[in-house]
């Protein structure tokens, strides 16, 4: 989870020399696109990582944070986990926020908890009733909160058998069998025990211990959705016992354009999961092959975050997976049937390494039709002589210019900086207005509501697309065009590190004042033409009630 202390030193003053050249070259002048209202806005949770004196891995890892419809009111609630205490009951919950309507929040019901140690959490509907449920993973006993359709849970992990035990990290529903109900993937960190905890230092400091100490990488799990609120362990017959990494982001994609959703898991200091949909719940792990691994020049890093998306608008999902400082970025550009690492000629390779990044998300801030990065930061080593929190590190911006990214300045794109230990990063618009807001999780402090300011905003298209049950069809693309460009976006709740996403898909339309040519390309295959839609808006769209097209070749 961090490098060598003489890789630390050699590396952190040659690396912020070079981007500190490089962002003076391309940023422009200062403006801000981001400004943070949590406390204004409602959002009054802090967070808690139990640490005291002893160094635990788990105290510096967690906690993340959904943004969803809860209650059904068509705005956007928050959910977001508590992390708590390792060694005495804690009174520190998880916490839900309800939109009332305008992007300001008022604290909801007090959601259920178990004993475990709270990490992420996943949305989706996983019992077709028409609202969202939630998976919440833990280091312990993971819930399943089964939602009565106003935003008030219960937990039914045990009775629907998801209450997996291990170190649940980042998870996600996907449709992984095509039987119109969503199925459930866990990651999984490593096998770990407070008694066995080990004690670690760099440069003669105490501090956390990086996962390779420990050598026990957990198995993830995949539980098969029955149809009848209740799940089946999979994960043996799936392959997923094949393979095994320690595990922190995943996301949900048909990489390979078979029509079947794929899973990619970025794993800490040890090689990535891409795990091929086979069919009949069968999965070919297939990282090394397809090149995404690891690096260019084959170095497993330190995966937190993972972000996925077609970032250069010829019709297949890219993969960015964010590490460690002084390791780059690793941006996997999809070839077809392979993954070229481009993170240099995408303008990651210099700048990407000063901080350590555990959020990120692939979304377009302003508006133009070219999606834009943001990395939520914060270190896992003490960084020297700084005052207060030891592992503080401000936030990251990039704007998409094509499919290359420049750095933005001030530092994260607020005016007023923002220097906390950030984790969990979760994109939506709670206020629609059609600029895509933040929310980020801030250990050991409040977390950060981030209201898009975005300057020179464009025009903009929302769909909520759904399936033939009348859940959010995750995995679904739509492709639009706009200002002559054909753009592809995918219905992905889970992405970026132990958070959940706006399951809508969000279009920057530039100038031009409609979303053209709508189609959307179903998990399965099936394809439906929709037409032109007037932007500015949220539009359904219902899988079935398009034209049919003949399958992409």
């Amino acid at each position: 989870m961090y490098p060598s202390t003489t890789a630390r030193r050699l590396m952190t003053p040659l690396v912020l020399a070079l981007a500190g050249c490089q962002a003076e070259e391309q940023a422009p002048a200062a403006t801000y696109w981001f400004e943070d209202q949590a406390q204004a806005r409602g959002i009054d949770y802090r967070h808690d990582s139990g640490f005291e004196t002893a160094y635990r891995i788990p105290e510096i890892t967690g906690s993340g944070a959904a943004l969803a419809d809860l209650d059904g009111d068509g705005d956007l609630d928050a959910y977001i986990v508590q992390s708590g205490s390792l060694i005495e009951t804690s009174n520190a919950w998880d916490r839900i926020y309800l939109n009332r309507g305008d992007g300001t929040f008022v604290a909801g019901s007090t959601p259920p908890d178990g004993n475990g140690f709270g990490m992420g959490v996943a949305t989706g509907d996983y019992d077709n009733d028409g609202d969202i449920d939630l998976y919440v993973t833990n280091l312990g006993e993971n819930l399943l909160l089964e939602n009565d359709g106003t935003g008030v849970f219960t937990n039914v992990a045990s009775s629907a058998g998801v209450a997996d035990p291990g170190w649940g990290t980042s998870a996600a529903f996907l449709d992984l069998d095509g039987d119109g109900d969503l199925d459930l993937y866990v990651a999984n960190y490593i096998q770990w025990r407070l008694d066995a905890e080990l004690e670690c230092y760099m440069a003669g400091v105490q501090t956390f211990c990086p996962p390779q100490n420990y050598k026990a990488p957990a198995p993830d799990r995949l539980f098969r959705n029955n149809g009848d609120g209740t799940f089946t362990d999979v994960s043996r017959n799936a392959g997923m016992h094949l393979a095994f990494g320690n595990g922190f982001g995943v996301v949900g994609a048909d990489f390979n354009q078979d029509g079947l959703t794929d899973i990619f898991v970025a794993n800490d200091m040890m090689v990535n999961q891409l795990w091929l949909n086979q069919g009949d719940l069968r999965f070919s792990e297939s990282a090394m092959d397809w090149g995404c691994g690891a690096d260019e020049s084959g170095e497993a890093k330190a995966g937190m975050g993972v972000a996925a998306a077609d970032i250069d608008n010829d019709a297949d999902v890219d993969i960015l997976v964010v590490n460690l400082e002084s390791q780059s970025d690793s941006l996997f550009r999809n070839a077809g049937n392979w993954f070229e690492d481009a993170t240099a000629e995408v303008g990651l390779n210099v700048t990407s390494r000063r901080y350590t990044r555990f959020g990120v998300a692939f979304a377009d801030f302003d508006n133009d039709g070219w999606l834009d990065i943001y990395h939520a930061n914060g270190a896992v080593a003490h960084i020297p002589d700084q005052l207060g929190d030891p592992f503080a590190e401000p936030n990251s911006l990039y704007r998409g210019a094509g499919a290359r990214f420049e750095l933005q300045k001030p530092e994260g794109g607020t005016a007023a900086s923002l220097v906390h230990t950030s984790r969990g990063l979760a994109v939506g618009d709670v206020d629609d207005d059609g600029g895509l807001d933040l929310l980020v999780v801030n250990r050991d402090a409040p977390p950060y509501l981030l209201m898009n300011r975005a300057p020179d905003r464009g025009n903009w298209a929302r769909f909520r697309v759904v399936s033939a049950t009348g859940r959010d069809a995750h995995s679904a693309t739509v492709s639009v065009t706009a200002e002559g460009r054909r753009q592809n976006r995918d219905v992905q709740p889970t992405s970026s590190y132990l958070s959940s996403n706006d399951p809508r898909v969000h279009f920057g339309l530039g100038r031009d004042e409609s979303a053209k040519n709508v189609e959307v390309a179903w998990p399965g295959g099936a394809r439906e033409a929709f037409g032109d839609f007037v932007g500015g808006r949220t539009i359904l769209l219902e899988e079935g009630t398009g034209t049919p097209l003949a399958p992409s070749s």
